[in-house]
């Protein structure tokens, strides 16, 4: 079997432990979780290294070296692990699980179902609140379409963010590439911002989270307008997606939003700002908390359909 397969196999694993058990509360109490422990290394370098009083150049070369420091360190981290345990099933199994943490499958669900309940039952309240935990924006003043419309955006490009481009880095390097993925990913959550502190110093954390979720971000909305069957679904990515504010976020989004027959996107409050940013799918109706439940189908119709590839290549790379 190939180093891929052996990759795939382990991770279609971590995949599977993760959709079942998730991350137990109990152990995030305990020890908290890689990316908390990731966020700590990350805002430790920051409070050091990102000084008001340095000149734009400097700030962006320290977040740069912060950035290949916090990504050179999970990278070694998923290394170790993977080479110190044993060449066995229950070393397969351990290394499977340690994996599955770093992906986000069911918890992303469950946060969006309950923006879905909250919204049914007529909690606004509740359901700006829980759509505070997974969108970016401020939620305090949105409306319950625009929570939904925030709360399917969110879906779909932590789809991406969360499970595809984790499981494409691990396939292609392991654990090690899992890792590394995962901190990328923290590091622009955390640095990648547009504002006056973040802006020279993080910049080239977000760069770095472009690059490698470029393709994850593709591959994503392929598998999404797979996943509708709905030719609208390919029509609006390929025309829509290009005028999302991120390189990649515009992909999955734009064929969540033609797949369901809503608009997405447009303006968004970030920090007391507006920003008035294109609507995805223009045409189309604003979505309501009824499109939340379609589009926690579709999402898990996409993840079925990854995983049934994912089990399709391994079959293929299997001993005759």
């Amino acid at each position: 079997m190939s180093i891929l397969a052996a990759n795939a196999g382990l991770l279609l694993t971590a995949w599977l432990v993760e959709i079942l058990f998730g991350y137990p509360d109990w152990l995030y109490r305990r020890i908290g979780h890689p990316v908390t422990w990731l966020g700590h290394v990350i805002g430790g370098l920051e409070l050091r290294l990102n000084r008001p009083g340095f000149g734009k150049n400097l700030r962006y070369g320290l977040g740069m070296a912060a950035a290949s420091f916090a990504v050179g360190l999970a990278a070694i981290a998923g290394l170790c692990v993977a080479l110190l345990l044993p060449a066995t099933l229950p070393g397969f199994w351990v290394e499977a699980v340690i994996a599955s943490s770093l992906l986000c499958c069911r918890s992303l669900h469950e946060h969006v179902a309950a923006v879905r309940d909250a919204l049914a039952q007529g909690k606004a309240d509740a359901a700006r609140a829980a759509a505070g935990r997974i969108v970016g924006r401020e939620t305090n003043r949105l409306s319950p379409e625009r929570i939904a419309g925030a709360s399917i955006e969110s879906l779909f490009e932590n789809a991406s963010d969360g499970v595809v481009a984790p499981l494409f880095w691990g396939i292609l390097l392991g654990l090690p590439g899992l890792a590394a993925y995962k901190a990328i990913n923290t590091l622009d959550s955390m640095l990648g911002h547009r504002d006056a502190r973040h802006a020279a110093f993080g910049g080239f954390s977000a760069r770095l989270d472009d690059a490698a979720n470029f393709v994850p971000a593709r591959l994503s909305g392929l598998l999404i307008a797979a996943a509708s069957l709905r030719p609208a679904a390919v029509c609006v990515m390929w025309r829509d997606a290009r005028r999302h504010r991120s390189p990649n976020a515009g992909w999955p989004e734009s064929a969540a939003a033609g797949a369901l027959g809503i608009r997405l996107s447009g303006p968004r409050e970030y920090g007391g700002t507006v920003a008035n940013e294109p609507w995805l799918n223009a045409g189309a109706r604003a979505p309501g908390h009824a499109d939340l439940s379609s589009a926690l189908a579709l999402y898990r119709k996409t993840m079925l359909l990854g995983a049934a590839l994912l089990g399709a290549f391994l079959l293929l790379e299997l001993p005759r």
